[in-house]
């Protein structure tokens, strides 16, 4: 009902903006970010409808199946104030994404990691005169999600589910999950562990989680690509839920949106106070201690995957979108601008606690919104 009664909001107000009938100026910081007034129309525009300006075609963009159901309900919103223009976006994974972009056959694309060295010098070539940046747009929770009848409020910390990918714990009823679930009637049933099969920047995140918070029990480099020997492989983030919950016995990483239908999630003893289920609020408190680490447009993030912080969901990942700074395609520049510009918003960043996402904090996206501005 939320994400309903956002839509028509914001179909409403895009309505708005098209027709010329709405004349908007900056309100603080509620509009911009910024906290400054005088901000310039399309700055405003971000936060309280969707300005079309000159966008026009069809957008092409792939990437992060992490971010795909925020993208579908943002392209929603926006395809149906800004008629003229079509949004594609594949949602193949972050690698795939990334490879699309560094090859210019598309205006964006969508990646859980930050581009690597190697990845903004192949950039430079598509955007002339400029070179890619990471703009964070979406968090989200990283949900260890399992299939398991009987079990109900599972509890587990960084070892035992470093352990369990890594297939050094193989059963149910094993003693050290038993330590964690005191009371509860574990099974005497193997753990299929569901990991991806393609390039992806959930894995990437996870692994970053348990080299950081279980160093001793995940002796992996990390990365796009998973690297532990067994358990099951499935493509994207649906993929990995569809095995999941058709195998029981199973667990697997997801993002939360995709933790559904009977799947439980797993609730992360991280030396906090109690443990912490994946939530939007959870994310968004994780997000808010990270630093930049990107430098001149570039936003990229630097998560602290060990927090012990009460109510902060260790877990969390950061999709960013991925465009030129400058040197954009004149064809799609203007759409592209628009697009991101709405999704930056108060009006997109407002959708995505109700569908599991979480959006990026204040001081952040303020960043994020006044970048956009200057892609040319």
């Amino acid at each position: 009902m939320k994400l309903q009664r956002m839509n028509r909001r914001a179909l409403s107000l895009g309505a708005l903006a098209v027709s010329g009938a709405l004349a908007l100026t900056a309100c603080g910081s509620d509009d911009t970010g910024s906290g400054k007034s005088g901000s310039s129309s399309s700055a405003t525009a971000a936060a309280g409808s969707i300005k079309c300006d000159d966008a026009k075609g069809q957008l092409l963009a792939d990437g992060s199946s992490a971010q795909k159901n925020a993208i579908d309900a943002w392209v929603k919103n926006f395809t149906q104030a800004c008629s003229g223009v079509q949004v594609n976006y594949k949602g193949s994974g972050s690698g795939a994404g990334v490879t699309a972009f560094t090859q210019g056959q598309v205006a964006f694309a969508g990646s859980d990691s930050a581009l690597k060295p190697d990845a903004v010098a192949a950039s430079k070539s598509v955007c002339k005169g400029g070179q890619g940046i990471d703009l964070p747009m979406v968090a989200g929770p990283i949900a260890v999600a399992y299939n398991v009848s009987g079990v109900d409020n599972l509890v587990l910390d960084a070892s035992t589910i470093a352990k369990i990918f890594d297939g050094k714990i193989t059963n149910w009823n094993d003693a050290a999950i038993a330590k964690l679930n005191p009371g509860a009637k574990l099974p005497d049933l193997k753990i299929q562990p569901y990991h991806r099969s393609d390039e992806s920047g959930t894995t990437d995140n996870f692994t970053k989680y348990l080299i950081a918070a279980a160093p001793s029990d995940w002796k992996y480099s990390g990365g796009k690509a998973w690297q532990a020997k067994g358990g099951q492989a499935a493509a994207g983030s649906s993929g990995v839920a569809q095995g999941v919950k058709q195998t029981n016995g199973a667990i697997g990483y997801m993002e939360l949106s995709y933790a559904k239908d009977g799947l439980g999630t797993v609730a992360v003893n991280t030396g906090a106070s109690a443990p912490v289920k994946p939530s939007s609020d959870g994310a968004t408190k994780a997000v808010a201690a990270a630093k930049v680490v990107g430098t001149g447009s570039d936003l990229s993030l630097k998560l602290d995957y060990n927090t012990k912080a009460d109510g902060a969901y260790p877990l969390t990942l950061v999709t960013y979108e991925i465009a030129c700074d400058k040197g954009n395609k004149a064809d799609t520049l203007p759409a592209t601008k628009a697009f991101l510009r709405y999704i930056a918003g108060t009006e997109g960043q407002g959708i995505l606690s109700g569908i599991d996402y979480a959006p990026i904090p204040d001081a952040i996206i303020s960043k994020v919104r006044t970048t956009i501005e200057d892609l040319s």
